[in-house]
């Protein structure tokens, strides 16, 4: 549902965003919660609206390993295919009687040329299969030459290892409410000069035309030296903020989002890592606190961060 809401002049509206103000053309949330922007690109064919090289470094772990081992167990079945058409009597080794074992030589022959490791128990014979077992062998060196680099690029891709809580929720705070999320890194990596901004995308009312509006929200404070432990941001809930006397049923009924960003410098990369996020109003938890995520350790020598909780919660009266 729309807001009919009356701004106050000192709410900071932001208009560079980069989301447009019709909301009718908008469906779903504008971040999801990994960060990506909510959008679907048509009008040019699939393979121009991808990047492959994107693709490769960002896709899951498992669904990388799975397309490099597809690729090559396919293309030396391919190359195992015309072994076996040009006729395995043009491959010197071969002693097997029956169709399947001369088909399963001619595919560990393709992965010996294909790998270049060359065992030399089979070698080809005529001008027509060794001109295959050469283009074999060049598009083995290419193709592992590309491997290697979507390797190596995935595995040093600077990257912010924090976390953000769940939820966002609605905490007492000095006698008012406040807005409240978390985050907190995760890995063995040193993060300085962290700075964040939260932008507040909202569906209002104004002269009977529904359109986005978008605030930028102040922090208690958005920016701190070293992210060392978990970190609670806080929007205190003042006269001058777009949230300014909502209650429980307001957040459920209306249609909002909070954009995240994060950005701070990783001292192993030399360079500045970014996240992002967003909580939608129904993700937003109205009467809670967060828990403690870090304790003393038993003897007192280190403070411990317990990743784990950074989701917990309790609830309280507003």
């Amino acid at each position: 549902m729309p807001l009919r809401k009356k701004l106050n002049s000192k709410i900071r509206i932001d208009k560079n965003t980069g989301f447009g103000s019709n909301s009718s053309s908008y469906g779903g949330r504008f971040i999801t919660k990994n960060g990506n922007a909510n959008v679907r690109k048509t009008g040019v064919s699939f393979f121009d609206s991808i990047s492959w090289y994107h693709t490769m470094i960002t896709i899951p772990r498992w669904k990388f390993l799975f397309i490099v081992f597809l690729f090559y167990f396919t293309i030396n079945f391919v190359f195992a295919s015309i072994y076996f058409i040009l006729g395995v009597e043009h491959l010197n080794g071969i002693t097997a009687l029956s169709r399947l074992d001369k088909f399963g030589q001619a595919y560990f022959f393709s992965v010996q040329t294909y790998t270049t490791v060359g065992y030399g128990h089979i070698s080809p014979k005529g001008f027509l299969t060794s001109s295959v077992a050469a283009i074999e062998a060049l598009l083995g060196l290419l193709s592992f030459a590309i491997a290697t680099g979507l390797l190596y690029g995935r595995f040093s891709k600077p990257k912010a290892h924090v976390l953000f809580s769940k939820n966002a929720i609605i905490a007492p705070y000095q006698g008012r409410t406040a807005l409240m999320l978390r985050i907190s890194p995760y890995k063995n990596t040193n993060l300085s000069e962290a700075e964040v901004k939260i932008t507040l995308g909202m569906h209002i009312e104004e002269n009977g035309v529904i359109t986005n509006k978008f605030f930028t929200l102040d922090l208690e404070m958005n920016k701190v030296n070293a992210l060392t432990l978990s970190w609670t941001l806080v929007h205190p809930i003042t006269e001058d903020s777009p949230l300014y006397g909502f209650k429980e049923k307001e957040y459920k009924n209306t249609i909002g989002e909070l954009i995240v960003f994060t950005k701070m410098f990783d001292d192993m990369y030399s360079t500045n890592v970014v996240r992002r996020t967003s909580y939608t109003f129904e993700e937003i938890i109205y009467g809670a606190k967060f828990a403690p995520m870090f304790t003393r350790s038993e003897d007192d020598s280190k403070t411990v961060l317990h990743i784990d909780r950074l989701n917990l919660f309790e609830r309280v009266n507003l």
